[in-house]
């Protein structure tokens, strides 16, 4: 898959895609005609594009997922760390927590994936 940042634009029409996935292309143009106000032309640009990135395809006029909305958000999550934080989870959790307390019920969250990446290994 290509560069995984998507503008304001494409992540409203990639939500489409997500949340209405497998359409068809007809479809996702009235679709688009209706959230996003667009011409049929500017949705096959939009999605000729996206398929190009790897996130979609359009098979015989059906759109459907090759990288599913929690896919790309790990993969972006996973670049800001590496790109910001060289990498280290640690040193981004210290920062995020350093301007926003966590409530005991995120605290417990976080405690429960480490514990399943702990019995995992």
């Amino acid at each position: 898959m290509e560069e995984k940042k998507l503008g304001a634009v494409e992540s409203r029409f990639a939500d489409l895609i997500w949340e209405n996935a497998p359409i068809s292309s007809t479809a996702l143009v009235r679709l688009c005609e209706q959230e996003l106000d667009w011409k049929k032309s500017t949705t096959y640009t939009v999605l000729k594009k996206m398929c190009q990135r790897g996130l979609f395809q359009n098979d015989r006029g059906i759109v459907s997922v090759l990288v599913t909305k929690e896919e790309f958000a790990a993969a972006q999550s996973e670049r800001f760390v590496e790109e910001t934080f060289a990498g280290s989870l640690p040193a981004f959790l210290a920062a995020f927590t350093s301007r926003k307390r966590l409530s005991e019920g995120e605290v417990d969250e976080i405690q429960k994936l480490i514990d399943a990446y702990r019995e995992g290994r």
